[in-house]
């Protein structure tokens, strides 16, 4: 016969485990639940190829909680499609840089890049994500 835990140390488990429901939910599915939903399509243009655009543009993604992809293109230049709550997608284009608000896609970047111009395209209110996470294309 299996001795039951003291109820103290039950309800402490079952705390431990509720974050682990929200990962196995995912990202997606907790965003989805919360309210407006937006997705816009990017290309960024100017010395953004070897100078890990892709990657630092995946760590912020991953910093404001927004979902997606970045790819480079043959033309030399970055694209890549953002989702998640709308103020969330807003954010990664209007980012809080010390003195004032810069735009992450459009002025800020990868440290070594340098952006030219960035166009924004296919802005819509979409009913549910398409992706799970942030990720590199290739």
């Amino acid at each position: 016969m299996r001795a039951r835990p003291p109820p103290a140390a039950a309800a402490a488990a079952a705390a431990c485990r509720a974050p682990l429901r929200l990962l196995r939910t995912g990202l997606a599915a907790a965003m989805s639940a919360a309210r407006p939903l937006k997705s816009v399509d990017y290309e960024v243009f100017g010395r953004v190829q070897g100078v890990c655009f892709r990657m630092y543009t995946e760590d912020e993604a991953k910093k404001i909680g927004v979902v997606g992809w970045v790819k480079n293109t043959s033309k030399g230049t970055v694209t890549g499609q953002v989702q998640g709550p709308e103020e969330k997608v807003n954010s990664i284009s209007r980012v809080f840089c010390g003195v004032g608000r810069m735009s992450w896609l459009s002025k800020v970047g990868s440290p070594s890049s340098r952006i030219d111009r960035t166009n924004f395209s296919n802005e819509k209110t979409i009913s549910k994500l398409e992706y799970s996470n942030f990720s590199i294309r290739y």
